[in-house]
């Protein structure tokens, strides 16, 4: 289990997480939700330990993450954390040498589903074949906990629904997903739970389930969390209009 209790983060003064309290569940597949500079990648670069906090604590299976246990959590960013001059034959090598657990058998089947060359440098992949690669490795770590960070960039809607399948068809029941996207209505069925953060607080937090019985849409808690305004365009044409008009 994954705890987060009362966690504080502060960039020069300002505060990029204020009291965000949550426990992740093992076998959940979670999506963590948000408008830009909401505080999703700043969470998860604290769970990472990538960047300090302030306040709070973080704590895995009731241990605090370090050296020790921190190969249970994995990271896929779109900011990449591969080797560009390398393969993914290069890092399969790699992988194995530094984690125990790394799935070989996931990692070829991937490489294939994705068509990826095996003995091609990364640096000349597209960026939506280095999103995918980043994907790949996160997934075939062996980790427990997977974190993943808008992945999807760059990919097609064709290659994005597929994969959602084939990662619902590989994730074992012990293995955890949190997944940070904009692709709410996407990925509405491939989630279990929905957590929303909106400048730096948690503002939501249901299951799909719930929102079924609520004959409810992922899209439609969303806004009703965000206090979305509908007629939010129609005011900001009518300002534009007017200020043609007075020149």
């Amino acid at each position: 289990m994954l705890e987060i209790r009362n966690l504080e983060k502060r960039y020069q003064g300002v505060r990029a997480l204020q009291d965000v309290s949550l426990t992740l569940k093992r076998g959940e597949i979670i999506g963590l939700f948000g408008e830009n500079g909401a505080g999703k990648t700043t969470l998860m670069k604290c769970i990472l330990g990538l960047t300090s906090v302030q306040a709070g604590e973080i704590t895995l299976d009731g241990e605090k993450i370090s050296r020790k246990n921190i190969t249970k959590l994995s990271f896929a960013t779109c900011e990449h954390s591969f080797f560009p001059s390398l393969t993914p034959a290069d890092h399969e090598v790699f992988y194995k040498d530094h984690f125990l657990s790394f799935r070989k058998k996931r990692f070829d089947a991937l490489l294939d589903f994705f068509e990826l060359p095996k003995n091609r440098a990364l640096k000349t992949f597209s960026s939506g074949q280095k999103n995918q690669f980043e994907v790949i490795l996160a997934l075939c770590q062996g980790a427990e906990y997977i974190l993943m960070d808008e992945p999807f960039a760059g990919n097609d809607i064709f290659n994005r629904e597929d994969f959602y399948k084939v990662l619902a068809g590989i994730l074992e029941p012990t293995e955890t997903i949190l997944l940070s996207t904009h692709l709410l209505e996407e990925i509405e069925n491939f989630i279990g739970r929905a957590i929303l953060l909106r400048k730096g607080k948690i503002t939501g937090d249901i299951t799909t389930m719930a929102l079924m019985e609520e004959e409810k849409s992922l899209v439609d808690y969303v806004k009703e969390i965000y206090q979305y305004q509908p007629d939010r365009v129609s005011r900001s044409l009518s300002a534009l209009a007017g200020d043609d008009r007075q020149s």
